[in-house]
């Protein structure tokens, strides 16, 4: 039980059957809820809705159907109070070029109350940054070690992250996550933050989601998603039918040989296999982006399925 559970804070996000429709995109009825004090990853490939998901919970669009709240603060009749207790990091956020960082600390000071000094001046010296420096001579590492640093001094409750670590160098990127995981020493703050990088997902993640044309394809617990999924390598002696297991997400057969990727792995799985004539080679865990990957491709052939029957039905 997380603290969180035990003194019984509201969720750090719930959403309930959230949608939003654009001409040649809609996010499609997506419930999505962590406790307060946790690390939800949302991992997807571009044009998934990660970004569309991540700005209705800032509050920066509002769904067209469905309930968002953020802290326990109902979403956008409160979001000015949700707002303040939000802190947002992307890859492609704008500061002003002709001024300093320092600039930029005095400047979010002003604005909220919440900002720790001490902590700001920590953050300088572990990002490696220099306060008066100008951000038109920053690399791209440090301008998004920058709008860290503005972000989390501010001790934020919720740190949204979309896409943080895209295009930085291997050093910036373990210091970026580094901070991140520092700013959940308060077991009460929490993070949700969207990347194309499993690793790092897997490296700092309690919860994950797998997001894939507007629609949430699996989301539950770190280890339930490691702990999982299997990839069994088979040989297929007699070229028996395979048993018409619910839990196959991918199957690759070439000549006797058989590769099976299966999800909510138990040993009945290999038993009923074996018992069928199969031999099985190997059972072997997988990574998360295999395991992502395989949700995908489960994904994008069921669509193909459900239109080939749309069609069918025309």
């Amino acid at each position: 039980m997380s603290l969180a559970d035990s003194i019984d804070l509201p969720p750090a996000i719930e959403l309930k059957a959230i949608s939003k429709y654009y001409p040649h995109f809609q996010l499609h009825d997506v419930d999505l809820s962590f406790e307060q004090g946790t690390v939800m990853g949302l991992v997807g490939p571009n044009g998934a809705g990660k970004s569309t998901l991540l700005r209705i919970v800032m509050g920066l669009i509002g769904p067209d159907s469905g309930s968002v709240n953020v802290l326990g603060h109902a979403m956008p009749s409160d979001q000015l109070a949700a707002k303040r207790k939000i802190g947002f990091v992307a890859e492609d956020m704008r500061l002003y070029e002709t001024e300093t960082i320092e600039f930029h600390m005095d400047f979010v000071k002003s604005i909220f109350n919440s900002w720790d000094a001490e902590y700001a001046k920590h953050l300088l010296r572990r990002l490696d940054l220099n306060k008066d420096q100008k951000v038109k001579g920053l690399s791209h590492g440090q301008r998004v070690k920058t709008t860290l640093l503005l972000s989390l001094a501010r001790r934020p409750n919720l740190l949204v992250f979309d896409e943080p670590t895209t295009g930085l160098d291997p050093v910036v990127r373990k210091e970026v996550l580094d901070e991140m995981m520092s700013s959940l020493q308060d077991e009460t703050h929490s993070v949700i933050f969207s990347s194309h990088n499993t690793l790092d997902v897997e490296q700092i993640s309690d919860y994950i989601t797998f997001i894939y044309g507007g629609r949430i394809i699996e989301s539950r617990n770190k280890e339930d998603f490691i702990d999982g999924w299997r990839r069994l390598r088979l040989t297929n002696m007699n070229n028996i039918p395979l048993p018409a297991l619910s839990n196959i997400r991918e199957m690759q057969q070439s000549g006797r040989l058989c590769t099976l990727t299966v999800n909510n792995y138990e040993g009945s799985i290999s038993e009923e296999l074996t018992n069928a004539g199969l031999q099985i080679n190997a059972i072997e865990r997988l990574t998360l982006e295999e395991i992502f990957l395989a949700n995908v491709i489960s994904a994008k052939a069921a669509n193909k399925s459900a239109g080939n029957e749309k069609e069918v039905s025309l």
